[in-house]
């Protein structure tokens, strides 16, 4: 599975894409200086049930840590995967 990452201005997102159709998300804006806030996360149909959600969550921590960034997860999706995975809570502001 493809995860792309796309960045415009202050905003961002991470997502699945076929033909053309976007089938999974996460949305997040710079919300201070080295900070992002990760606040919509949605998983079509076709994927459910796939982990598609926790991948996403992944790509945003791993964008987070190269990027020298802290994540603020307002949705509660993303902090929920964020809370049950030790090794990802590094990245939390």
């Amino acid at each position: 599975m493809d995860i792309k990452h796309l960045e415009h201005k202050k905003k961002g997102m991470f997502f699945v894409e076929e033909d053309g159709e976007r089938l999974a998300e996460l949305d997040y804006f710079a919300s201070a200086p080295g900070q992002i806030t990760a606040y919509h996360t949605e998983v079509g149909e076709k994927l459910r049930g796939q982990h598609v959600g926790d991948k996403l969550v992944e790509a945003v921590v791993n964008f987070a840590r190269e990027n020298g960034l802290k994540v603020i997860p307002t949705c509660s999706f993303t902090k929920k995967v964020i809370d049950r995975t030790p090794e990802f809570q590094d990245v939390l502001a």
